[in-house]
């Protein structure tokens, strides 16, 4: 799969439990549905209507919905929505 340059591969993820904030790698071919947080251990999974947890609690969305919003692709959201309720 080839990326667009433009495409941002880190966000800054953080725990709405104890705020503590960490940049992660986002996987640019699957939805990311849960992720532990590393100080507090408490584990964070997507919100309602979205589609991981990068969309829910990252400081940048997950590729798929970057590429959607840039308007390079049409679908439901990440993955084609794949984590959607």
């Amino acid at each position: 799969m080839s990326l667009p340059p433009t495409l941002i591969l880190q966000s800054r993820i953080t725990c709405p439990q104890c705020g503590h904030a960490e940049t992660e790698t986002m996987p640019t071919d699957a939805c990311q549905l849960s992720y532990s947080c590393k100080a507090c251990g408490a584990l964070l999974k997507q919100k309602p209507g979205d589609c991981c947890v990068f969309c829910s609690y990252g400081d940048v969305p997950c590729p798929p919905v970057q590429i959607e919003r840039a308007g390079r692709a049409s679908g439901s959201g990440c993955c084609g929505g794949c984590g959607s309720s």
